[in-house]
């Protein structure tokens, strides 16, 4: 078990993903890259309101004047149908497509959109007079450097909100849930650690448990410092941004190593397998085989979507072929869990052990199923609100996964009754020295 914990860590840190893009930008407005791809691209945010604001401050406005530098503004839409359109225009006819445009003759520029119906993606673009044309040594020119802010209107209107539409209300939502986390924590962190400290036959079950709670309790933790600083100069803090994302998947491996153990028979006393209990299973050097290839399979897989989406929060993105990878293993585990669940609980006589059973099935499904799920009732939302949907919904769904198992594993009326039941029968007891009497 510990190799796998210690594969599983190293396979998360093996890579560090980026935090979340900043909507204070700093760079260069560069002649070169803008010729080389009929535009430089900036950067995106999504608008909303009537009042949002773009402002950018250059500081060599001679060169500025000189390479008669602009800003186009593109629609979301407008720029998809020209890149797909992309033969049929020229250089300058999608330039001249451009919703708002920006002539940078000053030293600092303010650009409201307004207007906007329902908030919308604008993307930015740098051109400027050698852009359009074929002369490369006329592009070899100074570069420009910027900063560049996007705003949008708060709840008084006023220009002062660094979240696009798409990002509002997390910050919120990661205050509360720390929140909820710290009063939990003062209810029940001394219980639970006498719990844990007692040992018997859930000690790893709690141990692992707990371990995937404080991940995530870390990962909302990280991404409410990083909104924070967001919130008030458009960076925030990437470096706390890049934690959160770390621990979030951290914390989906151990669940995963958990809820195999579990239906895998990893915890169970080593004795002779009944046939009557499918859930016990040995950990023999197939069933070993098949746990770790399938948490290296989605170690790999969270790692590659965070590679691939870096703008995204907390690894909930679901548009890349990573996380459609991801979501197909989730319905596969949650298929192939529940099989072997539902094979048991037709088969209890029981009732108290087909209850037991049945909680914990609920609580496997809920969290395997949650985010393919929650992608397919996005889709019924707004584009800018779908990722957050996504994002909010997994981490409550998650959340009340891991409640649904600490009660079950905690609890003296249910489970302490199922072991006395019969504690050679359960699924979740442990090696030899302890197989006569149940502990708790």
């Amino acid at each position: 078990m510990g190799g796998l914990r210690l594969l599983a860590v190293a396979l998360t840190c093996c890579w560090w993903p980026q935090g979340s893009q900043a909507k204070t930008l700093r760079g260069s407005f560069s002649s070169a890259a803008a010729r080389n791809a009929q535009g430089q691209s900036i950067g995106h945010f999504e608008f909303h309101g009537d009042h949002a604001l773009l402002c950018v401050r250059i500081n060599n406005i001679a060169v500025a004047l000189g390479k008669e530098a602009k800003l186009y503004l593109f629609q979301a839409q407008e720029w998809l149908k020209l890149q797909e359109s992309s033969p049929g225009y020229s250089c300058s006819e999608k330039l001249s497509r451009a919703q708002l445009t920006m002539t940078m003759n000053q030293t600092e520029h303010n650009l409201t959109v307004s207007q906007i119906l329902s908030p919308q993606t604008w993307h930015v673009f740098y051109a400027d007079k050698y852009t359009c044309i074929d002369n490369k040594e006329n592009s070899q020119v100074e570069d420009i450097p910027f900063e560049m802010v996007l705003l949008n209107p708060d709840a008084e209107g006023n220009p002062l909100d660094h979240f696009s539409a798409g990002e509002s209300g997390l910050h919120e939502f990661f205050f509360l849930l720390v929140l909820v986390y710290f009063v939990i924590a003062c209810i029940y962190a001394q219980s639970l650690w006498q719990a844990i400290k007692k040992g018997g036959p859930m000690h790893m079950i709690l141990k692992v448990l707990t371990t995937a709670l404080l991940l995530q309790a870390g990962s909302a933790l990280a991404n409410y410092i990083h909104f924070s600083r967001y919130s008030k100069d458009g960076i925030g803090v990437p470096l706390m941004g890049s934690f959160a994302e770390v621990f979030d998947i951290a914390s989906q491996i151990q669940m995963l190593y958990l809820l195999l153990s579990l239906c895998m028979g990893w915890t169970i006393v080593r004795m002779k397998k009944s046939q009557s209990r499918p859930l016990q299973w040995d950990s023999t050097p197939a069933s070993t085989g098949i746990a770790v290839f399938i948490v290296v399979t989605q170690s790999i897989l969270l790692l590659w979507e965070q590679f691939e989406e870096t703008s995204h929060h907390s690894s909930h993105s679901h548009h890349s072929l990573a996380g459609i990878l991801l979501i197909v293993l989730r319905i596969c585990l949650a298929l192939s869990l529940g099989c072997g669940l539902y094979q048991i609980i037709t088969m209890e006589r029981s009732t108290l052990k087909r209850e037991f059973y049945i909680t914990f099935a609920k609580g496997c499904i809920l969290w395997f199923l949650c985010h393919p799920v929650l992608a397919c009732i996005s889709v019924i939302f707004s584009d800018y609100q779908r990722e957050k949907v996504i994002t909010i919904g997994v981490i409550l769904c998650q959340s009340v996964s891991m409640v649904i198992l600490y009660r079950l594993f905690l609890s003296h009326s249910l489970y302490w009754e199922v072991s006395s039941l019969s504690s050679v029968t359960l699924p979740l007891t442990i090696s030899s020295g302890h197989k006569s009497r149940p502990y708790f």
